[in-house]
C-alpha cells in the first residue's frame, strides 16, 4: 500500500492513499485532509497506511452522529431490544444525545467530546428544570451511546469505539428500601378485602416482580403441589400499549414454591373472581388472570402502581416502591440463612452472583452469623478434648 501527502495551504495538507486500480483499470484513490506540520501528515499517512494493511481501515464518511443514531435506532435497536427498552433508548438518543453530539461527523468524535457530554449533562442536563442529571441517569446515557458506536464499528463506519476510551460517571449506591415481617404483616391487613391484596401477599411471599404478578394466570398455579409456574409478565408500551411476552431469560422462567398461607389466600381469592364472572355474565372479560381488574381485563401496570403508592403513602411508608416488596422477601430469605442459590433461584436472577451484589447490604449480618457459629463449633468441639 503506498500513499503520499500533498501540500494545500497553510498548515493544510492532503494525504493520498492508493488502492489499485478498479476492474476497468482506473486508479483508486482516498483522499485525506490533516492540519498542522508536514511532521503531522506524515505520521497521519504512516497511520492510514498501516490500517488498510491491517484491515482496520474505515473509510471516510460524511454521516453525522445524529444521522447514525436515527439509523441505529430504526435499523438495529427497534428489531433486536424490548419495545419498553426501545422507549428509553429513543428517549435518550432524541432527548439528550443527538441534541449536543449530533452536529459532529460520525468520523470525527472523539472522546472528549463524549467526556464534555457527561460533564454538562452532570451540571446542567435536566430539560424542564435547572440542575443536572444524576450519575445514574448519565451511565445509561453512556451505555446507550457506547453500544450505538460499537454498532457503527460492526458496520466499519468506524475503526473504533471512541466511548471506550471515556470514564463514565460512577453512581452511589443506593440502599435498598426493606420492610420486615411485622410492616408486611401492617401492610397486608390494610388492603384485606381490596384488589391489592393477593398481588402484595404474592410479592411478599414469592418476590414475583409487578409485570410477573399481573400477568400470571390461573393455569400456572398447581393447588396441589403448592407452586406457580413464571411463564409470562405484562408489559406496558407508550406505543403499542399492553401485551404479555416471555420472561427475558431462561432462568426467568421457573417454578416458584408457595407457602401454606398463600395457596389458602389464592384458593379464596379464585372462589370470589368466579362469582364476579357469574354475576357480569358477558360483561367479564375471561383472560384467565389472577390478579385482573373486576371485569377480568389486564390491570395496566401503572395504573397498578399508582393505587400502591396511594396505599403506601396511608401507611407513612413515603418511599416504598411495589418492587421493594420483592426485596424484602430476598432479604429475609437470605438473613433466615437459605442458600443463596436458593434464593436467586426464587427470584429468577440469572445468575447467583446478581443475587449476591444486589443483597451485599445483608452480608454483614450473616458474615457475624458466620463468625458465630464457627466460634460456638469450635470451643464445643475444644471443651470434648
Amino acid at each position: 500500500m503506498r500513499g503520499h501527502i500533498r501540500q494545500r495551504g497553510k498548515d493544510s495538507w492532503s494525504i493520498v492513499l492508493e488502492l489499485g486500480r478498479d476492474e476497468t483499470g482506473r486508479r483508486r484513490q482516498k483522499w485525506h485532509t490533516v492540519r498542522g506540520t508536514r511532521k503531522d501528515a506524515e505520521r497521519e499517512r504512516v497511520r492510514l497506511i498501516h490500517e488498510m494493511n491491517s484491515g482496520a481501515y474505515v473509510e471516510p464518511t460524511r454521516e453525522t452522529v445524529g444521522s447514525f443514531l436515527n439509523r441505529w435506532l430504526a435499523d438495529y435497536a427497534r428489531v433486536k431490544v424490548a419495545p419498553t427498552t426501545f422507549e428509553r433508548y429513543e428517549e435518550i438518543v432524541r432527548l439528550h444525545l443527538i441534541p449536543v453530539l449530533g452536529h459532529h461527523p460520525l468520523a470525527k468524535l472523539q472522546p472528549l467530546h463524549i467526556q464534555g457530554y457527561y460533564t454538562r449533562a452532570l451540571k446542567s442536563g435536566r430539560r424542564r428544570s435547572e440542575g443536572g442529571l444524576s450519575a445514574q441517569t448519565v451511565l445509561h446515557h453512556h451505555r446507550v451511546l457506547r453500544e450505538a458506536l460499537q454498532q457503527a464499528v460492526r458496520w466499519l463506519l468506524l475503526a473504533r469505539n471512541p466511548a471506550d476510551a471515556v470514564e463514565p460517571p460512577r453512581p452511589s449506591r443506593k440502599e435498598t428500601r426493606v420492610i420486615c415481617a411485622q410492616e408486611a404483616a401492617e401492610l397486608l391487613s390494610h388492603v384485606e378485602g381490596t384488589r391489592l391484596y393477593v398481588p402484595v401477599l404474592l410479592a411478599v411471599t414469592t418476590g414475583m416482580r409487578r409485570g410477573e404478578i399481573l400477568g400470571l394466570r390461573w393455569r400456572d398455579v398447581n393447588f396441589d403441589a403448592s407452586v406457580l409456574a413464571v411463564r409470562q409478565t405484562l408489559e406496558e408500551t407508550k406505543g403499542a400499549g399492553l401485551r404479555f411476552k416471555q420472561p427475558k431469560t431462561q432462568k426467568g422462567r421457573r417454578t416458584v414454591a408457595l407457602p401454606a398461607i398463600t395457596v389458602e389466600r389464592l384458593r379464596q381469592h379464585r372462589a370470589l373472581q368466579a362469582e364476579t364472572r357469574l354475576a357480569l355474565g358477558s360483561g367479564y372479560q375471561d383472560g384467565d388472570l389472577v390478579c385482573a381488574m373486576h371485569d377480568g381485563t389486564p390491570w395496566k401496570p401503572s395504573n397498578f402502581s399508582y393505587t400502591f403508592r396511594v396505599v403506601a403513602l396511608r401507611l407513612g411508608l413515603t418511599d416504598l416502591r411495589f418492587h421493594d416488596l420483592r426485596h424484602s422477601h430476598a432479604t429475609e430469605l437470605l438473613r433466615s440463612g437459605i442458600h443463596p442459590k436458593i434464593v436467586s433461584e426464587r427470584l429468577g436472577h440469572s445468575t447467583v452472583g446478581i443475587t449476591l451484589d444486589t443483597y451485599s447490604h445483608v452480608l454483614p449480618d450473616m458474615q457475624e452469623q458466620a463468625a458465630a457459629t464457627v466460634d460456638d463449633a469450635l470451643r464445643r468441639a475444644m471443651r470434648g478434648t
